[in-house]
């Protein structure tokens, strides 16, 4: 395994590590033990589905760049 691999590896634990404890988190404040406001449960769904389209719509745009791998920094 060359570097690129293992840094590609890394990074994927570590995004689904992160994901992983943003939705323990999620679910022990607003499913499992009811905030005394649910006002806000509304308001959180809306900012995570922005957040959700946000790295969606970058994640198409650099999928659909031609010259990615064209940069001579790579």
């Amino acid at each position: 395994m060359d570097s690129r691999t293992v840094a590609g590896l890394l990074g994927t634990i570590v995004v689904t590590v992160v994901a992983a404890l943003g939705l323990y988190g999620f679910t022990n404040g607003y499913l499992i033990e009811s905030p005394g406001d649910p006002d806000l449960f509304a308001p959180s769904i809306g900012v995570l589905a922005v957040a959700v389209a946000f790295v969606l719509a970058l994640s198409a745009v650099g999928a659909r760049s031609s010259r990615w791998l064209e940069n001579p920094y790579w």
